[in-house]
């Protein structure tokens, strides 16, 4: 394909270059400045950051990648809503935390004792991610932002407006509460709860609101409010926009053109982006709307529910480039997840590596510049020179469930009689330790997708039977081949049946002495699942 074929195509062909390009227009079309696209994402820190709130910020930076290879500056603000009050205590935390519900998780002592605040122990998580992963981003605390009065203007203009914020909230989501108080929360200055305090009155030339904190509902739950009356400078004293105004009032101070979101906030976007548009007169970013996560079970991923599927766990058994490559594949769409995706991801990343080198042909041109383009992302566009050695990821950890001792030297010495690799390599020696760590930590309970004809399936059975016997077969490659011809399935399909079945990938070590090393009887078993 020469370069001037792949000008057609919108920088590497992916969803995000068509994201990106699409942002640029609407710029264009706007008639703004286009000298600095500044994209954001929001941090959650109220609980255990899943994969879903990294995902967020992951996305924002591949629009950030595809606007500067486009020709754009562009950076990232990874906005950490640190203010927002707590609403119920995650799964598996101290109960201690009870007395704190409702006040802003920056103001929260951190259950773990490492960090400042609680808010600051669980930002640092979700930071702690997104470097493993390389990800630039600028970082900006709510507790900051609202302290050096970044905000200020914005809150007074809204607060000025409250009358008609309220009525359109209502009109739009049908929420009648902000026409009885304002979308501001003051810190309560005895009890330090943020939701309590409803603020019911705005002066807007000392710019100061008038609150009283009263019982509210948080979540499910009503929170007692300590009955104080005051007042609340908006300038000087803590406080905070609701939700619902707050993402505009941000747009606007920082100057952000693009935000993903995902489908449980629409309301909340909806609202701020006639916020952003009609009382600010900043015209909203440009969105994308993304599936959540979901767990296996098909529940929702929540900090919460104590489903959660973290970065940190994820590093314990895939590579960063696992997870990127989970993240950029799409964006659309909900998705079941847990750590057995990772063996499918991790040469599913081989596989791209393969087609990327040359190594995998494909005809396709439209899904050759695709997956070019994805693997160029996944290594943030940034791509290594030359293909680092493959080994197949369900082999290691086959590989792995039988030599749990020395295991590095024994797996590297299996691989290297297989003619899997030459020679041993510091980039095994990773893999190894995490195929050790999957093998260790989860059952061989997956099954991937077969398709096994009635002969092939006859002949699996009959495979089964020579595993599971007493006496051992004496030369097991032999009898496979003869086990095939017999049942008239050509014998390298009938190897591939078989590779597939127990690593997911089409070819790998010669499948008899393979077999023999991991255990016939156990082999056999794994067959009988898909028979």
């Amino acid at each position: 394909m020469s370069e001037d074929d792949e000008r057609i195509i919108i920088g590497k062909g992916t969803w995000i270059d068509k994201l990106a390009s699409e942002m640029i227009e609407r710029e264009k079309q706007l008639g703004r400045d286009t000298s600095m696209l500044r994209v954001e994402s929001g941090l959650g820190a109220s609980g255990i950051p899943h994969i879903g709130s990294l995902g967020d910020a992951v996305r924002a930076f591949g629009v950030k990648l595809a606007l500067e290879n486009l020709g754009y500056k562009s950076e990232l603000i990874a906005y950490s809503d640190d203010l927002d009050g707590l609403r119920k205590i995650p799964e598996g935390l101290p109960s201690w935390l009870e007395e704190h519900l409702g006040k802003p998780v920056s103001l929260i002592p951190d259950p773990f004792g490492t960090h400042e605040s609680y808010g600051m122990h669980m930002s640092s998580i979700l930071l702690d991610g997104l470097d493993k992963l390389g990800i630039k981003y600028k970082f900006q605390r709510a507790i900051e932002t609202y302290k050096q009065g970044l905000l200020k203007s914005q809150i007074h203009t809204i607060l000025t407006n409250s009358e008609r914020i309220g009525k359109q909230i209502e009109d739009m989501v049908g929420q009648e509460k902000y026409q009885k108080f304002l979308p501001y929360y003051p810190v309560c200055i005895k009890c330090s709860r943020l939701y309590t305090a409803q603020s019911y009155e705005y002066d807007s030339e000392k710019m100061k609101v008038k609150y009283r904190c009263v019982d509210a509902e948080i979540g499910s739950r009503m929170l007692k409010g300590c009955g104080h009356e005051g007042e609340a400078d908006i300038a000087k004293d803590l406080g905070k926009l609701a939700w619902k105004v707050e993402f505009a009032a941000r747009w606007h101070a920082f100057d952000i053109r693009f935000e993903a979101y995902g489908k449980d906030i629409m309301d909340s976007v909806k609202v701020n982006d006639w916020v952003s548009d009609e009382i600010l007169g900043h015209p909203h970013p440009h969105h994308v709307k993304y599936e959540m996560f979901l767990d296996k079970g098909g529940k929702k991923i929540s900090k919460s529910a104590g489903n959660v599927v973290t970065s940190q766990k994820w590093f314990r058994y895939g590579t960063p480039k696992s997870m990127l490559l989970l993240l950029y594949k799409r964006i659309t769409g909900a998705r079941e997840l847990g750590f057995e995706d990772i063996p499918v991801l991790m040469d599913e990343y081989n596989e791209l590596e393969d087609i990327y080198f040359g190594k995998i042909k494909v005809d396709n041109e439209a899904k050759l510049v695709k997956s070019r383009g994805l693997y160029e992302y996944v290594n943030l566009l940034n791509p290594p020179k030359t293909a680092p050695t493959h080994v197949n990821f369900r082999l290691l950890i086959e590989l792995c469930r039988i030599f749990k001792e020395d295991r590095i030297s024994l797996v590297t010495k299996k691989l290297i009689d297989y003619g899997a690799i030459k020679a041993p390599e510091p980039h095994i020696d990773e893999l190894i330790t995490l195929a050790g760590n999957y093998a260790d930590d989860f059952e061989d309970s997956e099954t991937t997708a077969v398709q096994i004809n009635e002969p092939a399936k006859k002949a699996l059975g009959q495979l089964v039977k020579v595993l599971s016997s007493e006496s051992e077969p004496e030369d097991l490659q032999n009898t496979i081949y003869n086990i095939s011809k017999e049942n008239n399935v050509a014998p390298k399909e009938f190897f591939m049946i078989l590779y597939q079945i127990i690593i997911g990938a089409s070819r790998g070590p010669k499948i008899g002495p393979f077999i023999m090393d991991i255990g016939r009887k156990k082999v056999a078993q794994t067959i009988s699942r898909y028979i």
